[in-house]
């Protein structure tokens, strides 16, 4: 699984008795999973909500609020500049460039902060309530473990500004993004290939 991998690239030892909290945001989908001798606890969450549900959310909300039509790499780019998922201490705008729906000329916008996280509340809240429900879910004796470790979060979806912030308010638990957490699930894929016997009870 994504979370299991993540951990692994993060350099969590999975094979030990303590719990860790993983959140992995992907494009298409995002996980949440507590890892603990070399398995899942409980068995992990998965919502078909991630990167891709927020761009399209910030396609629909500039259609609907200027008339104004862009794609989903256009989307992508305002999500890594000026999106987040909490208050920021400094907003800020950005010209966004696309086609005038009425007129059908191009034409340019100027857009805050506060509105693309508008626009992706739907799915940062998704996630958040997922992460919730993960955590009403989880067993007694991993608890204190993730009271201590707190949660992790990887993937595309760690890099917008302000998650961890968002989870640590929704949580009260320390909140950490791996150190490049794009690459965090190939890397520990690629650690259990190197490492066949030893994590032959990841994999089965």
């Amino acid at each position: 699984s994504e979370p299991m991998a993540g951990a692994i690239g993060v350099g969590i030892d999975v094979h030990e008795p303590i719990g860790s909290m993983i959140i992995d945001v992907g494009g298409g989908t995002s996980e949440i999973a507590v890892i603990a001798l070399s398995g899942i606890v409980n068995g992990a969450t998965s919502i078909r909500i991630g990167g891709d549900k927020m761009d399209d959310a910030i396609i629909q909300y500039l259609k609907k609020n200027y008339n104004l039509l862009v794609g989903e790499r256009t989307a992508e780019e305002i999500k890594m500049q000026i999106g987040s998922a909490s208050p920021l201490d400094e907003e800020i705008e950005m010209d966004i460039k696309g086609r005038d729906l009425v007129a059908a000329i191009p034409k340019t916008v100027k857009v805050s902060s506060v509105e693309i996280r508008e626009a992706i509340s739907d799915p940062i809240n998704s996630i958040t309530d997922a992460l919730l429900l993960s955590l009403e879910r989880m067993p007694p004796e991993v608890a204190s473990d993730i009271l201590d470790r707190g949660i992790i979060l990887t993937g595309g979806g760690a890099l917008l500004r302000g998650f961890d912030k968002r989870f640590r308010d929704e949580t009260n638990l320390p909140v950490h993004v791996a150190e490049d957490p794009l690459t965090c699930v190939v890397r520990g894929t690629g650690k259990i290939l190197e490492n066949l016997n030893s994590y032959r009870k990841v994999i089965y």
